[in-house]
Parts: structure tokens; sequence; C-alpha cells
């Protein structure tokens, strides 16, 4: 997410727990659990009105797109897609916090009704919710060949979405650890260095728990691409003695820039694509990818069900997988790019501050970087309430 609106917005956070009523509804709609909430495939397509109809909605997060510096309401490549396709777009700014954009749209989804949004933005863990329920249709590669041919292989086929057909990255980041070098005194570069005496009381962790649990797993030396729930409860039990001991000072959304700004935190878990922000203003600021590895994540764009613009939906898509395209977003948004592409397209621009953005490891992750980066198997319904159960106690929610 935007650094502004976090992929876990502290303002705006809310736990479906609270949102949707207890835990009933949240294993009734959250969970994915529930038959009557499924859609059969054949249920959700209507016929296409983009032949005809030159136009779609796209319901995006604010601040998740590039604009113009002189006028932030132009949006520079959305604009020029107008123009080359001859489609009009009405972008919706609307989407603040992934639960709270499923209570949304949910229940049109679940009665097998248009949404009014024929393209939408959300977190992986959470396409992982709509793709098991059937809320969203698979997309036609045959109208995606920029798609098709320069997507990262990196995101290719997430574990809820083989193949990526439902779901294609927007945007993409790094879950790791953030931490101010010249405060601390010494690098760091395990997970299990967050535990040092030298950080008690000094230390934040995400609140959220699909934000959080892949790290602290991978310090465990977990495969996170199969992790089980033994490993789960493994990471609960360590987090819960840190709690104990003092270690950690509290649990954040994304305010945690804030405390590690201002000296009152010293490391802490962090997005890549926030750091890059703050390293803009303290170079002491530093992000590492943990030896054991971290988490990549993506906000992915889906097509919903019943949506009437599908094929001009997918080419908008494919429009931001062109290596130019994609170039122009990279320099605006500075999250990791889904299209590598893009790297030689930004390395060849003859503003200096533009070309130095395609040997930032943060948006164009190195060799190395790369070799520690794993995508979580996201959390079955099966798993969901007892693991959040478990969580936000901990935490405090």
């Amino acid at each position: 997410m935007p650094q502004t609106s976090s992929r876990t917005s502290v303002t705006s956070r809310r736990s479906l727990l609270r949102a949707l009523g207890g835990t009933a509804a949240l294993g009734a709609l959250a969970g994915c659990g529930v038959p009557a909430a499924y859609v059969q495939p054949g249920d959700r397509a209507v016929p296409d009105d983009s032949a005809a109809d030159k136009k779609l909605t796209w319901a995006n997060w604010p601040l998740y797109i590039d604009t113009d510096d002189r006028d932030p309401n132009r949006r520079p490549t959305l604009e020029a897609f107008q123009k080359r396709a001859g489609i009009s777009v009405d972008y919706v700014e609307e989407i603040n916090d992934n639960d709270e954009f499923f209570g949304k749209i949910s229940p049109a989804l679940m009665n097998h009704q248009s949404t009014g949004r024929d393209l939408i933005v959300i977190s992986d863990w959470m396409c992982a919710r709509f793709v098991r329920l059937g809320w969203v249709q698979r997309m036609d590669r045959a109208h995606q060949p920029n798609v098709a041919k320069y997507l990262d292989p990196l995101l290719r086929s997430p574990a809820f979405d083989k193949g990526r057909l439902s779901t294609v990255p927007w945007q993409s980041g790094i879950t790791g650890i953030a931490y101010n070098r010249k405060k601390l005194g010494r690098e760091i570069r395990h997970v299990k260095d967050l535990w040092a005496s030298d950080l008690k009381g000094r230390v934040t962790l995400l609140s959220g728990l699909d934000e959080s649990f892949a790290l602290l797993m991978q310090g465990n030396g977990v495969d996170i691409t199969r992790w089980t729930a033994a490993d789960f409860h493994d990471v609960c039990d360590e987090v819960e003695r840190q709690v104990h001991r003092g270690q950690i000072r509290r649990f954040t959304g994304n305010d945690y820039t804030k405390d590690l700004v201002s000296g009152d935190v010293l490391a802490c878990q962090a997005y890549s694509g926030d750091v890059i922000q703050l390293q803009a203003d303290n170079p002491d600021i530093r992000f590492v990818v943990p030896e054991e590895g971290a988490e990549l994540w993506s906000d992915s764009l889906m097509i919903p069900n019943r949506a009437r613009h599908k094929a001009n939906a997918e080419r908008l898509i494919d429009y931001y997988y062109d290596p130019e395209t994609a170039a122009k977003l990279a320099a605006w948004v500075n999250y990791v790019c889904p299209v590598p592409a893009a790297k030689e397209v930004l390395a060849s621009s003859k503003d200096k501050d533009t070309a130095a953005l395609a040997d930032n490891p943060l948006i164009f992750p190195d060799t190395t970087m790369r070799r520690r980066l794993a995508i979580a198997r996201d959390i079955t319904s099966t798993e969901r309430v007892e693991f959040a159960r478990r969580w936000n106690t901990i935490v405090g929610l």
C-alpha cells in the first residue's frame, strides 16, 4: 500500500471481528468456508459491454498511482492510456483498508450482484479469499501479452492463484527490518537480532496478522511457502515471551515510521516502500532483508464477478505492464516493480535522480536479495479464526 494510507493504516484499520461483529461473522465471511457464499464458475461473468461501451471503473488505494507535480488531480500514465485506447476510466481512490473494503463489496458478490467496479486492487492475502470464494474472474491472457512476457518470475505463481490466472500484481514490496544504524551502532542481519538486549523496549512489530507472521517465521528458519500450524504457534510463543520481558515497545500499523524517525524505536518490522521515503530525509535509516529471508508481497489487480467491462480492464492491466509505463509508475510510487524490464528504462533516463532508481534494490531487488525473498502461503479458511484469535490477543486488538 502507499505510505500515507498503509497496508494496515492505524486510523482506518478494522479487523472483521469489529467491523462485522465478532468471530461468527469472521468465520462466515472472512473464513470463506460458507458454501452459500461460493460462486460457481458459470455464475461469475455477465455479457461484456467493452466493445460498445468504452469505459471502466477502477477502485484503488489513495496515492498509489503517478500524479502530475503541478496538478495532483492529473494522473499522467492513466491519461495516456485513455487517450491511446479511447477508454474512459473512472478512477476511484476508495480503498483504505483490506478488511473494510471486503465488508463493503462482499454483500453484492455473495449475492451474485455487480459491485459497480470493473477492477480492484487489494493485498494478495485478501485476494486469496476472493479467489477461494469464486468472487473474481479469470483473465484472458490473449488480451495481455505484456503481462505474459514481463511479469516478474518471482510473482508468477503464488499458492492461492497458481499461474496468476485471476490476479496480476499492481505493485510489490518486501516486509523486512528497518533500523537506525547510527543510533544503534551496529548492523542487523537476522530476525532474532530484534531480541538483543540493547534493543529492549525499542522494537515494534506490525500488528496485522497477515502482515507480520511470515517474517517472524523466517527468523525461525521456516520455509514460508509451506508453513504449518505448529510454525505459527511457535512464532506466537516467541512473541509472547518478548512481550512479557518488555522487548517490544508496541504493535503498530504504518505509524511505526514515526517511532523510527523520532528515535523512540531503533529497529522494527517495516515495508520497503516506506523506508525509501524515510531514507530521503535520514540516510542513517537502513532496510535489511535478513539472511534467513523476507516476505515478498503484492497488491494485486482483480476483475470482480459481473464486471461489465472485463476486456477493457484486461487492456488497462496490460498497458501497465509495458516497461515504459511500468518505469514511470515505479519512479513515482517507489515500491518493488513487478516488471523487471522497467529497470533498463529508468537507467536510460537523462534525469540523474530517476536513473539512480534503477540501482535501488528496494525497487529492483538484486540477485542476492532475490534469493532471500519468498511469497508466503496464505492463511486458509479453517486456520483463520483460530489464528486471528490468538494473534489479536497477543497484540491487544
